[in-house]
Protein backbone atom coordinates (compact mmCIF):
# COMPACT_ATOMS: atom_id res chain seq x y z
CA UNK A 1 0.00 0.00 0.00
CA UNK A 2 3.17 2.46 0.51
CA UNK A 3 4.12 1.90 -3.18
CA UNK A 4 0.63 3.09 -4.14
CA UNK A 5 0.70 6.39 -1.80
CA UNK A 6 4.37 6.83 -3.42
CA UNK A 7 2.80 6.41 -7.24
CA UNK A 8 -0.04 8.76 -6.91
CA UNK A 9 2.17 11.58 -5.13
CA UNK A 10 4.45 11.16 -8.43
CA UNK A 11 1.81 11.15 -10.59
CA UNK A 12 0.37 14.63 -8.61
CA UNK A 13 3.83 16.31 -9.00
CA UNK A 14 4.53 15.12 -12.14
CA UNK A 15 0.97 16.87 -13.87
CA UNK A 16 0.19 19.58 -11.84
CA UNK A 17 -2.31 22.53 -12.72
CA UNK A 18 0.46 24.85 -12.60
CA UNK A 19 3.02 22.92 -14.48
CA UNK A 20 0.51 22.94 -17.39
CA UNK A 21 -0.46 26.36 -17.30
CA UNK A 22 2.79 26.89 -17.81
CA UNK A 23 3.30 24.46 -20.73
CA UNK A 24 0.52 26.46 -22.01
CA UNK A 25 2.02 29.84 -21.97
CA UNK A 26 4.97 28.73 -23.79
CA UNK A 27 4.67 30.14 -27.69
CA UNK A 28 4.38 27.14 -30.09
CA UNK A 29 7.45 26.21 -32.54
CA UNK A 30 7.85 27.65 -34.97
CA UNK A 31 10.93 26.56 -37.23
CA UNK A 32 13.26 29.38 -38.30
CA UNK A 33 13.31 30.80 -41.85
CA UNK A 34 15.21 29.45 -44.35
CA UNK A 35 18.66 30.89 -45.57
CA UNK A 36 18.91 33.53 -48.18
CA UNK A 37 21.08 32.09 -50.98
CA UNK A 38 23.84 34.26 -51.30
CA UNK A 39 25.79 35.05 -54.83
CA UNK A 40 28.58 32.75 -53.75
CA UNK A 41 26.52 29.91 -53.67
CA UNK A 42 25.09 30.64 -57.40
CA UNK A 43 28.17 30.96 -58.73
CA UNK A 44 29.88 28.01 -57.41
CA UNK A 45 26.59 26.32 -59.20
CA UNK A 46 26.78 28.51 -62.54
CA UNK A 47 31.09 27.77 -62.13
CA UNK A 48 30.47 23.82 -61.71
CA UNK A 49 27.65 23.63 -64.31
CA UNK A 50 29.96 25.25 -66.57
CA UNK A 51 32.97 23.34 -65.96
CA UNK A 52 30.56 19.79 -66.78
CA UNK A 53 29.96 21.59 -70.19
CA UNK A 54 33.61 22.18 -71.01
CA UNK A 55 34.62 18.68 -69.69
CA UNK A 56 31.97 16.87 -72.05
CA UNK A 57 32.74 19.19 -75.14
CA UNK A 58 36.48 18.28 -74.92
CA UNK A 59 35.86 14.99 -74.66
CA UNK A 60 33.27 14.82 -77.59
CA UNK A 61 36.18 16.23 -79.36
CA UNK A 62 38.66 13.70 -78.67
CA UNK A 63 36.69 10.80 -79.82
CA UNK A 64 36.15 12.94 -82.74
CA UNK A 65 39.50 13.07 -83.09
CA UNK A 66 40.66 9.67 -82.31
CA UNK A 67 38.02 7.76 -84.79
CA UNK A 68 39.07 9.88 -87.47
CA UNK A 69 39.15 7.80 -90.60
CA UNK A 70 42.27 7.59 -92.57
CA UNK A 71 40.68 9.96 -96.31
CA UNK A 72 42.70 7.53 -98.52
CA UNK A 73 41.74 4.44 -97.19
CA UNK A 74 38.17 5.04 -98.08
CA UNK A 75 38.60 4.62 -101.75
CA UNK A 76 40.97 1.59 -101.25
CA UNK A 77 38.84 -0.42 -99.91
CA UNK A 78 34.81 -0.89 -100.74
CA UNK A 79 32.42 -3.90 -99.34
CA UNK A 80 30.74 -5.42 -102.23
CA UNK A 81 28.40 -7.79 -100.00
CA UNK A 82 28.15 -9.51 -96.67
CA UNK A 83 25.63 -12.35 -95.47
CA UNK A 84 25.09 -13.39 -91.83
CA UNK A 85 25.79 -17.04 -91.66
CA UNK A 86 24.95 -16.82 -87.53
CA UNK A 87 23.69 -14.40 -84.67
CA UNK A 88 27.25 -12.52 -84.72
CA UNK A 89 29.39 -14.09 -87.93
CA UNK A 90 29.39 -12.75 -91.31
CA UNK A 91 30.72 -13.42 -94.54
CA UNK A 92 32.40 -10.36 -96.12
CA UNK A 93 33.11 -9.38 -99.95
CA UNK A 94 35.73 -6.75 -99.90
CA UNK A 95 37.53 -5.13 -103.00
CA UNK A 96 41.08 -3.70 -102.32
CA UNK A 97 42.14 -2.44 -105.39
CA UNK A 98 41.81 -4.80 -108.24
CA UNK A 99 41.52 -7.98 -105.57
CA UNK A 100 38.60 -9.37 -104.14
CA UNK A 101 38.66 -10.91 -100.43
CA UNK A 102 35.94 -13.08 -98.83
CA UNK A 103 36.22 -12.96 -95.71
CA UNK A 104 35.23 -14.38 -92.50
CA UNK A 105 34.15 -12.05 -89.77
CA UNK A 106 33.45 -13.26 -86.03
CA UNK A 107 33.22 -11.35 -82.88
CA UNK A 108 37.05 -10.63 -82.00
CA UNK A 109 38.87 -12.17 -85.58
CA UNK A 110 38.10 -11.84 -88.93
CA UNK A 111 40.00 -14.55 -91.27
CA UNK A 112 40.29 -14.46 -94.98
CA UNK A 113 38.34 -17.13 -96.91
CA UNK A 114 39.25 -16.80 -100.36
CA UNK A 115 40.83 -14.69 -102.56
CA UNK A 116 40.26 -14.00 -106.40
CA UNK A 117 40.83 -11.43 -108.80
CA UNK A 118 38.06 -8.46 -109.29
CA UNK A 119 35.18 -9.47 -111.41
CA UNK A 120 31.18 -9.35 -111.48
CA UNK A 121 29.08 -11.28 -110.13
CA UNK A 122 26.76 -13.54 -111.79
CA UNK A 123 23.52 -12.86 -111.45
CA UNK A 124 22.10 -16.45 -111.93
CA UNK A 125 24.05 -17.43 -108.79
CA UNK A 126 22.65 -15.07 -106.64
CA UNK A 127 19.54 -16.87 -104.60
CA UNK A 128 19.02 -14.32 -101.68
CA UNK A 129 15.27 -15.15 -101.56
CA UNK A 130 12.08 -14.38 -103.69
CA UNK A 131 11.86 -12.96 -107.23
CA UNK A 132 10.94 -9.70 -105.14
CA UNK A 133 14.24 -9.22 -103.41
CA UNK A 134 16.05 -10.27 -107.03
CA UNK A 135 14.51 -7.40 -108.74
CA UNK A 136 15.44 -4.59 -105.93
CA UNK A 137 18.52 -5.93 -105.92
CA UNK A 138 18.74 -5.50 -109.64
CA UNK A 139 17.22 -1.96 -109.31
CA UNK A 140 19.97 -1.16 -106.75
CA UNK A 141 22.72 -2.37 -108.24
CA UNK A 142 22.06 -0.67 -111.71
CA UNK A 143 21.39 2.60 -109.89
CA UNK A 144 24.73 2.25 -108.21
CA UNK A 145 26.82 1.30 -111.67
CA UNK A 146 25.09 4.49 -112.90
CA UNK A 147 26.07 6.29 -109.94
CA UNK A 148 29.84 4.58 -110.32
CA UNK A 149 30.04 5.94 -114.03
CA UNK A 150 29.05 9.04 -113.13
CA UNK A 151 32.11 9.18 -110.88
Amino acid sequence: MRYLYMLAAAACVWYHPAHAATEAARPAYTPPPPAAISTGSVMQVVFSLVLVLAAVAVVAWMMKRINMPQRGAASLLKIISGVAVGTRERVVLVEVNDTWLILGVAPGQVRTLHTMPKGIIPQGNASNGDAGDNKFQQWLKQVMEKNHAAK
